[in-house]
C-alpha cells in the first residue's frame, strides 16, 4: 500500500462521513432555527419546545434515508475489502 492509496482511502472515507452526517444534521438545524425564530417572536422560552421537534425530525430523516445510508456504507465497505485484496496480492 502506497501513501497515495492511503490518502485516497482516507479522503473517500471522510467524504462519505461528511455526506452522511450532513444528511442527519441539516434538517435538525433548519427545524431548530425555525423553532428559535418562533420562540423569539412569541417570547416562549421552553427547552422542550426546542429539543422535541429536532429529535422528531432527526428520527424522521433516519427513517426515510436509513436504507440509503446503510447502502452507502455497505458499498464503501465492499470497495475497501476489494482494494485490500488487491493491495495484499
Amino acid at each position: 500500500m502506497t501513501p497515495d492509496m492511503a490518502i485516497d482511502l482516507i479522503g473517500e472515507s471522510l467524504n462519505l462521513t461528511l455526506v452522511l452526517v450532513l444528511v442527519l444534521i441539516v434538517p435538525g438545524l433548519l427545524v431548530g432555527l425555525m423553532v428559535a425564530l418562533f420562540q423569539a417572536a412569541t417570547q416562549i422560552n421552553e427547552q422542550t419546545l426546542s429539543f422535541l421537534p429536532r429529535l422528531l425530525v432527526t428520527l424522521l430523516v433516519v427513517g426515510v434515508t436509513g436504507r440509503w445510508m446503510v447502502g452507502m456504507l455497505m458499498d464503501f465497505c465492499v470497495s475497501v475489502f476489494e482494494r485490500a485484496a488487491q493491495w495484499v496480492a
